[in-house]
């Protein structure tokens, strides 16, 4: 005969096994859940979209044209976009821009099935897709960091992160197989239907905490209260031009000079994607480790961490064997996660909660703007100086904008709080004067 269930359980489990974590509240499990949605759908999408391009007799260069039109119009309206999210209610310029994202993809599905895909007409439907990404990137930011109050903030952004990973890993996994069972048609297609259920849960977004905005100044106005607020932490803007360079340089490792080392000297193109992917498992270990370790000089502790993002560039200029590279990714990615969960929480105390999309807009900006010249200088820097050399010059750029970084007073003084700033106040400013990383989906 069964047991009757005992007070206190939930059909003979005891409640304590499937209450959520103290910081899982509604929206923080909304946008969690949207994000992995996302990430899933659109790192399948990549891979779907390249080939999409290939099966209509497009060549290498016209891939990159379909990719640089979408990173063009992200760089160009990243600043309006954190703009637009601290003057309308963030869910609604999230959701608007999901709703954009689903449309262009299910578009692009459309022609690609239809075999009627014409390479102008996939470079617009991916520029509206990165138009969309603008304006949801610092809306979605400002959301997740005033989502997490108190002392759980660093498991929360932990947590979300090593989500946010692993869909990432899932997605391109599982968009690669598709792409070679079903096509890439049906790949576009079911990211348009990811982002249409992300849409459906980030419309359920409670905003009754977040304090209405007041009337400002004009869109120009409120860029220059956010430009503001972001030149006047040098321990923020310092750490932005630094990861505008190291992101620069190492995308144009990772994208340009990686292949073609994996080609001429590890054989072939699985070798690097097995590489990536323990990167990409690195990013998972280190959001986990940030769950449990907390450590008191946020940004110091980043700082240090980010050295050994030069370790790749290093280890492809040698060029190390295939084993040796997957180490040195793995432990990249375990390291640079560290950083990336430090500067949530320090945007998180150290930001009023108001102007958390427009600092969020100016940190992406920095981070993408210079990467399509990088990757634009990759080849002509391969042929006026050899490929090692300019491996070895993307190595010593990461240690030489790191180091310089450190410098700053304030990178290396910032320490955790036991009560963030932001939101700390009754009219959701902070409470004192004092950011930055962020993911797509």
């Amino acid at each position: 005969m069964a047991s009757r269930p005992r007070p206190g359980d939930s059909h003979g489990v005891p409640t304590t096994l499937l209450r959520r974590p103290a910081f899982a509240g509604r929206n923080y499990s909304l946008l969690t859940a949207a994000a992995v949605v996302t990430n899933l759908g659109s790192h399948g999408a990549l891979i779907a979209a390249a080939f999409a391009v290939l099966e209509t007799g497009g060549d290498g260069g016209d891939v990159g044209l379909v990719a640089a039109a979408r990173t063009l119009p992200l760089v160009l309206f990243l600043l309006i976009g954190g703009a637009v999210a601290d003057r309308l209610p963030r869910h609604r310029v999230m959701v608007a821009a999901n709703a954009l994202n689903c449309v262009s993809q299910a578009a692009f599905a459309a022609l690609v099935l239809a075999g009627e895909a014409r390479l102008w007409q996939m470079m617009l439907l991916s520029a509206l897709g990165g138009t969309g990404q603008a304006f949801f990137n610092p809306a979605a930011e400002g959301m997740l960091l005033s989502s997490v109050k108190g002392e759980q903030a660093s498991r929360a952004f932990a947590v979300f992160r090593m989500a946010m990973h692993g869909a990432t890993l899932g997605g391109a996994a599982l968009g690669g197989a598709m792409v070679a069972a079903i096509g890439p048609g049906w790949v576009l297609a079911v990211d348009a239907l990811a982002f249409a259920v992300a849409a459906a849960l980030r419309a359920f977004l409670d905003v009754k905490h977040i304090p209405p905005r007041a009337p400002g100044g004009g869109m120009l106005a409120d860029l220059r209260e956010g430009w503001r607020e972001f030149i006047g932490r040098p321990w923020l803007w310092g750490i932005v031009v630094q990861f505008s360079i190291a992101n620069a340089v190492v995308g144009a490792a990772d994208a340009v000079y990686g292949p073609l080392v994996a080609r001429d000297h590890l054989g072939g193109a699985a070798p690097w994607g097995v590489a990536l992917a323990f990167f990409g498992g690195g990013t998972v270990v280190g959001a986990l480790l940030m769950t449990r370790w907390q450590p008191r000089r946020l940004l110091f502790v980043g700082t240090l961490c980010v050295f050994p993002l030069a370790l790749p560039s290093a280890a492809l200029a040698v060029p190390v064997p295939v084993v040796v590279l997957c180490a040195v990714m793995f432990v990249t990615g375990v390291s640079l996660e560290v950083f990336g969960v430090s500067w949530m929480i320090a945007l998180h105390q150290e930001i009023p909660e108001e102007k958390l999309s427009r600092v969020s807009a100016y940190d992406w900006f920095g981070s993408v703007a210079l990467v399509p010249a990088a990757m634009a200088l990759a080849g002509p820097a391969e042929t006026a100086f050899g490929r090692p050399e300019a491996l070895w010059g993307c190595a010593v750029l990461v240690v030489v904008v790191t180091a310089a970084v450190l410098c700053v007073p304030d990178v290396r003084n910032l320490r955790r709080r036991s009560r963030p700033l932001t939101g700390a106040a009754p009219d959701g400013a902070s409470a004192g004067a004092g950011n930055r990383v962020a993911e797509l989906g």
